[in-house]
């Protein structure tokens, strides 16, 4: 026979986990500074700008 459990329990567990994985997301995502930002942008262009350089005319 399996273990028992209580849902209440659990399912508090559950939600507790998902706030975490959300809360490490959010700190990824909106915990930097606004150089950090700029810097992101700038090399993000930077790879985009050096793609289209390499593709071939049709």
């Amino acid at each position: 026979m399996g273990e028992i459990i209580n849902l209440n329990k659990a399912r508090k567990a559950k939600a507790r986990t998902e706030a975490k994985t959300k809360a490490k997301e959010n700190r990824r995502l909106f915990g930097r500074t606004s150089a950090q930002v700029r810097a992101d942008a700038l090399e993000k262009q930077r790879s985009q700008s050096n793609l289209d350089g390499k593709k071939r005319e049709e």
